[in-house]
């Protein structure tokens, strides 16, 4: 039974991802160009998708374009080590932390500066002080 081709709107809904996006991962080599029907458009096959499927899934995570690349190219070698994609994993895994705790000390700010605030006028709003006066930021002292 001859594999049966998707078009980009078929590969979009099977996939999660937009089509434009899979133009893009096409330009940027993330996926390689499919193949066109005798009228010019592109035919997807069930490998393509599952590319798609796992470049969308790595995006979700906030996997970086560089790394996911990485990551496609380890699944090329199934028997290899996966100490590379661990490697990758744990790294993203320190930012993702990193980031998480910078927002929580955004966090903080903000609510020490609602909760400063007097809800009265702009003139004498603790919010709008803050925020035009970094020296009243005390999420900036700390960096």
């Amino acid at each position: 039974m001859a594999e049966r081709g998707f078009s980009i709107g078929e590969a979009s809904e099977r996939s999660g991802v937009k089509a434009t996006t899979i133009r893009f991962y096409e330009d940027i080599g993330l996926i390689s160009p499919p193949v066109r029907t005798s009228g010019n458009r592109r035919q997807y096959g069930e490998e393509e998708v599952d590319r798609l499927t796992f470049i969308r899934h790595a995006r979700e995570l906030g996997f970086e374009i560089d790394d996911i690349r990485g990551l496609l190219a380890m699944t090329e070698r199934p028997n290899a080590s996966c100490q590379e994609a661990d490697r990758i994993a744990r790294h993203h895994l320190k930012g993702v932390n990193h980031r998480i705790s910078q927002l929580t000390l955004l966090g903080k700010e903000l609510q020490r500066m609602i909760d400063e605030c007097g809800h009265g006028r702009v003139c004498d709003c603790r919010v709008i002080q803050t925020l035009a006066d970094h020296s009243h930021c005390q999420h900036h002292q700390s960096d």
